[in-house]
């Protein structure tokens, strides 16, 4: 029930819902502002802050931040440089959304962007640029308050995200940032009552969406979009592989992402992933190994669960290369990685569980071969396939 309501609080908030305000319209169309009025829009501010923007996707955060400063030196009183930053710790927070570290100032400098926004829009009601961060603001806001199940002030970041985006509409040249917003509702609104068929009453009340279209516009934001380019691939990225059921494509993507990007952590596990699914199992293993050296390494954002990830690879490697001892090494790095990061219940920490109580039952170990199996039965529910593995093999060994 969870995964269905922040699926329609994330689409209501970050995704941008496109519901018809009709009273609003007129205002809309007059609202015309001279490019040049836009510090979004500033081509040469632009140049200047890209080193910046790829320092923060690449987890380089010290160097991201202090030039993020300076902007915030040079502009007081707008708030780009303080959503940048806040965007900076929410890469930290996707890294592992279960964690709350970076929670407080991730929202301290939303707040402070927030603000900078509304005293802009205050001053002056048809300033797009304002009704963009305050929709963004509030959108972010909403992401993070619906993984933290505060569902009351999730909705209303989500009101607020919704008010704004409407009013951000109308400027030609924001078309790229912004059409992110409608791209991935035209997708979800489609994909949500698709999948949760008891949700198809609240998406009758919205328009129509398109799933191609989405797909198309988030392939424009991605090669067109300045600030929202990076976010366009993401979701990219992930529809191709889990909805739509494109590994190459997905793997295409990450791996340019990768590259782009080699210290973020989300991008190095996210390409060793979709390695391992194409059946690159060799290349998989290198990324994987690099990642566990990073780990101990302690490098920035590289933790449990992104091991949880790169340990299981390996183990896989290793298992279908009849290598059981290295195998189960990696399987049981990959339960140890997968308790850390208090992700029992996911699919790598089940199938590892599985796997180690099959070897533990070749190497004539009965009773740990049970341990096994009984932790699955414990953290999957019942019509899980790793469930299902361990009653089978609970019955049928007589344990």
């Amino acid at each position: 029930m969870r995964s269905i309501v922040v699926l329609v609080i994330i689409l209501f908030t970050q995704l941008g819902i496109r519901t018809e305000i009709q009273a609003q319209n007129a205002l809309q169309d007059s609202m015309i502002n001279p490019p040049s009025k836009y510090l979004l829009l500033d081509k040469g501010l632009q140049y200047r802050i890209t080193k910046s923007i790829n320092s923060m996707y690449d987890f380089n955060f010290p160097v991201a931040e202090r030039d993020f400063a300076v902007i915030a030196n040079q502009y007081p009183e707008h708030p780009l440089p303080y959503f940048l930053v806040a965007l900076g710790y929410w890469w930290r927070i996707e890294v592992d959304v279960t964690k709350e570290t970076y929670d407080k100032s991730f929202l301290k400098y939303l707040d402070l962007a927030i603000e900078k926004a509304q005293f802009m829009y205050d001053e002056d009601k048809t300033n797009k640029e304002a009704a963009f961060f305050l929709a963004a603001g509030y959108g972010f806001q909403g992401r993070l308050y619906s993984e933290r199940k505060s569902w009351t002030k999730a909705a209303w970041a989500g009101r607020n995200a919704l008010k704004y985006m409407e009013l951000s509409r109308g400027e030609a040249e924001f078309n790229p940032e912004l059409l992110l917003g409608d791209a991935l509702f035209n997708y979800f609104s489609v994909w949500i009552p698709e999948n949760y068929p008891l949700l198809k009453p609240v998406m009758a009340l919205f328009p129509k969406g398109n799933k191609q279209l989405g797909l198309q516009q988030l392939e424009e934001v991605a090669t067109n979009a300045f600030y929202t380019r990076v976010e366009a691939q993401y979701f990219l990225f992930r529809l191709y592989a889990s909805e739509e059921k494109k590994p190459y494509e997905a793997l295409q993507i990450s791996e340019y992402l990768h590259t782009k990007f080699p210290n973020n952590p989300y991008f190095h596990r996210s390409y060793a992933r979709h390695l391992y699914t194409v059946g690159r199992w060799s290349e998989s293993v290198k990324q994987s190994f690099e990642i566990l050296d990073r780990i101990d390494a302690k490098q920035t954002g590289y933790e449990s669960n992104s091991g949880r990830y790169a340990a299981f690879f390996i183990a896989e490697y290793y298992d279908r290369t009849a290598e059981s001892k290295e195998a189960k090494k990696y399987y049981q790095k990959t339960i140890s990685y997968g308790e850390e990061s208090e992700s029992q219940e996911s699919g790598y920490y089940l199938h590892s569980l599985v796997q180690l109580g099959i070897i533990a039952m070749e190497e004539g170990n009965k009773s740990q071969a049970k341990n096994y199996f009984k932790e699955v039965k414990k953290y999957a529910k019942r019509k899980h396939p790793s469930h299902v593995a361990a009653r089978e093999y609970l019955k049928k060994n007589k344990l």
